[in-house]
């Protein structure tokens, strides 16, 4: 391995559920590593011991039904302690950090996705995060049809109206139709009025057809990028 370097980032990965986002993140990191940087790969929710236990229950469908506003609530409280815990200190050390998943999401799942005012999302994402904003975030968009079919091949035809179809998945994968097509929804007019931090990258059928643009579309955006990678 080359002698590590210093490159404070913060990259973000978003996406709908089952897009191929964490794949992407921990490919994204092993090449930068192999580069000599220091990388910080994290998720949300989780991050931390703290973030991983309030996790389970927030995605556990035995934990039932509760109310939207709990249920941002509990992913701003992971966010607040992630970002104080984790993410910060990293940056501050020079550390590249990959988030799988940041305050995008609770814009898309809780705010366009559960109905709860995007302001109050917004508030909340913002006091959370002490105004952390990252540096750039790759989407990956995918139709849920296609994704939820494909998650970890636990389930098939998950979006169909049995219920039986949807064992296996999470409580907010479980969510129905209706709730992953707003969350696309969601992120693509996100990218659109992100004033081009939010890069849109379209699934392809290969990772490495995905992964390339994700690489294409970073070197076209940074100069770090496009020297890491020759582009």
């Amino acid at each position: 391995m080359k002698k590590r370097r210093k490159r404070a980032l913060f990259i973000t990965f978003e996406g709908p559920d089952g897009a191929g986002k964490t794949t992407h993140a921990k490919r994204l990191k092993h090449d930068l590593e192999a580069e000599g940087y220091k990388v910080l790969l994290t998720r949300e929710p989780g991050g931390s011991h703290f973030g991983e236990r309030v996790r389970d229950i927030l995605l556990d469908r035995k934990t039932g039904k509760i109310s939207p506003i709990t249920e941002l609530l509990l992913y701003e409280s992971i966010r607040a302690h992630h970002v104080e815990t984790v993410i910060k200190p990293s940056i501050e050390s020079g550390t590249i950090v990959i988030s799988d998943r940041f305050t995008d999401a609770s814009i898309a799942y809780q705010g366009y996705g559960r109905g709860i005012p995007i302001e109050i999302v917004k508030t909340l994402n913002s006091i959370a995060t002490s105004g952390l904003v990252p540096d750039v975030t790759i989407l990956i968009d995918i139709k849920p049809e296609v994704a939820l079919r494909g998650i970890a091949k636990r389930v098939q035809d998950v979006i169909g109206n049995s219920k039986k179809n949807r064992k296996g998945l999470d409580r907010i994968e479980s969510a129905g139709n209706a709730f992953h097509h707003r969350v696309r929804q969601a992120y693509l007019e996100m990218s659109k009025d992100s004033s081009g931090r939010i890069l849109c990258i379209h699934r392809q059928n290969k990772f490495e057809e995905t992964y390339a643009l994700i690489i294409n579309e970073l070197s076209r955006k940074f100069d770090f990028f496009r020297k890491v990678f020759n582009n």
